[in-house]
């Protein structure tokens, strides 16, 4: 009979291999942090451990890992999302060849758990309703095996506090926090609803705010977004909750400035919107995807064709709440040269950080059935790029009905379009002109990390880095003018240009590089390929 022990437990966040959209690097230098956001998967998982086993947490993201840190663990922790993919592999070996046994979890491990047959534990699902398995397996001296939660069973309101003493909190832009998981809708591109659902499940109010209490307690001050995949999902449990986090808010001194993401139906409650105003909501993401309605119905997202949707996006505005967007091109519905219409619309609606992408078929996904079914999905699809690249650059991995020349044109027009400095600027002076930010907390709360850089450095050495950049320097000035409150939220969005403009221009290279081997292949002109008129001629 095997006696359980303590435990030392190594967890590891593997890289993102590639910069992306969402790595804002010079954002984050910027404000002298390392990445944006931290791991709260793992700090999750780490809280559902034995409270005699220990727990060490590297980011790989902000600290390299040392021989002497896996000379300590018993055993390691690892997993992630896609883009972790290559990383998360290369930890699997490093351990191994180290004779450390791991244990590997997380969406993409979920999705496809053949990938991952070199880690020694696989734990697939909702680890609340599995962990208890492993562990008495590990406890029982077992080295290896597979286990894998029921779907969409996990009781959340048993997840235990994360483990925030586990990070390093000026590490990181801002931290996270879930209260729902789920999303009611069905679009065809979402790995969300085969990983967790339709029927969101949220936690109660009074573990949110023990959750919240926990990092006040411990000091942390300011952007807090709430990762749920759409928070409005559960509207009867939100407008019990909101209530009470405003007071909460309020009681504290407002230490938190909101963020979540939400299904763009929001802007149809007026009541949801005031609430989240008045708990001290700052920013939304919001998935557009497409400014086509047949393309919407097509995706299965008709929750956005029953609207117009830039109306939509200032009713947000109007509440107090910045919106940030994503966009994908590569749909098989998608009328012969979209580029105008969403340029144009992202133009009306006035969302400056615009998230672009060329579509992915994500492993675990309806449209990666269908497109297996139609026998069009490339087969490795669900092997992700060793050498760096993510859905900007290396997207369409099927054999999409639109010529790909015709997509990858569009998608390069609308980048080059939308992220030069003067279009991006234009689009924050705008937003600012709709944003009324008169429910929200106009001062930073003592100790936010965003305050460390004044308003006028931040602006300074963004355009001075920036070819052209002096449009971005007008807004901020005419925003401050203007709005003296509002001028920090104009700040944010042009500290998210030191990222967002050499990034896309990176994203346009790449795709010049896929236009110009397509090129070698077809024998046309590479010019052709970069002329947005020509480009629409072609079409």
């Amino acid at each position: 009979m095997n006696v359980a022990s303590p435990c030392n437990v190594l967890m590891l966040y593997p890289l993102f291999t590639a910069e992306s959209f969402w790595s804002f690097g010079e954002s984050c230098k910027l404000m002298g942090v390392k990445r944006p956001t931290a791991p709260l998967g793992l700090i999750t998982v780490a809280a559902m451990l034995p409270e005699d086993w220990t727990v060490r947490l590297i980011d790989c993201n902000t600290t390299s890992l040392g021989d002497d840190d896996l000379a300590w663990a018993d055993v390691v922790f690892t997993g992630g999302m896609l883009p972790q993919q290559a990383d998360t592999l290369r930890l699997i070996d490093q351990c191994r060849a180290a004779g450390k046994p791991v244990v590997v979890g997380g969406p993409d491990p979920t999705s496809s758990p053949h990938v991952y047959e070199k880690a020694d534990f696989r734990v697939l699902g909702e680890a609340e309703s599995v962990i208890d398995e492993f562990i008495a397996a590990w406890e029982g001296g077992a080295r290896s095996g597979v286990f894998t939660a029921p779907k969409f069973q996990a009781d959340v309101t048993t997840t235990p506090v994360p483990r925030f003493d586990l990070l390093r909190f000026e590490d990181y832009l801002y931290l996270g926090v879930q209260y729902s998981r789920g999303c009611p809708f069905t679009c065809e591109f979402c790995d969300i609803i085969e990983l967790y659902g339709r029927v969101p499940r949220t936690k109660t109010a009074e573990q949110m705010f023990v959750e919240l209490e926990r990092l006040y307690q411990m000091g942390y001050r300011g952007h807090l977004d709430f990762v749920d995949d759409n928070f409005i999902g559960n509207k009867k449990s939100l407008r019990l909750f909101l209530p009470q986090l405003a007071e909460w808010q309020r009681a504290h001194g407002y230490p938190f400035e909101l963020s979540t993401e939400a299904s763009v139906n929001l802007a149809d409650d007026p009541e949801l919107l005031d609430l989240m105003g008045a708990a001290n909501f700052f920013g939304i993401f919001v998935g557009i995807e497409s400014p086509d309605p047949a393309t919407l119905v097509a995706m299965r997202k008709k929750q956005n064709t029953r609207r117009n949707i830039a109306e939509s996006i200032h009713k947000i505005y109007a509440a107090g709440m910045l919106v940030t967007a994503g966009f994908i091109v590569g749909f098989d519905n998608e009328k012969v040269s979209m580029a105008e219409a969403m340029i144009d619309f992202i133009e009306e609606a006035a969302i400056p950080v615009a998230m672009v992408g060329l579509l992915y078929a994500l492993p675990n996904t309806q449209l990666t059935r269908r497109l297996a079914k139609e026998g069009r999905l490339h087969a490795d699809h669900d092997l992700a790029s060793t050498t760096g690249g993510d859905q900007c650059t290396g997207g369409i991995n099927f054999d999409p009905v639109r010529p790909l020349r015709d997509i990858l044109t569009d998608y390069r027009t609308v980048l080059e379009r939308l992220y030069s400095p003067a279009a991006y600027a234009s689009r924050v002076d705008k937003l600012m002109t709709l944003l009324d930010r008169s429910k929200q907390r106009h001062e930073l709360a003592e100790g936010d990390i965003r305050s460390r850089v004044g308003a006028m450095e931040t602006v300074h050495r963004v355009v001075t880095a920036i070819p052209d950049g002096r449009p971005l320097w007008q807004t901020f000035m005419n925003c401050a003018k203007r709005d003296t409150s509002s001028a920090r939220i104009a700040v944010q969005m042009i500290a998210a240009y030191a990222h967002l403009g050499p990034f896309s221009r990176k994203v346009i290279d790449a795709i010049d590089a896929r236009l110009a081997a397509l090129d070698d292949e077809t024998l046309i002109p590479v010019a052709a390929t970069i002329d947005a008129t020509v480009a629409r001629h072609l079409a």
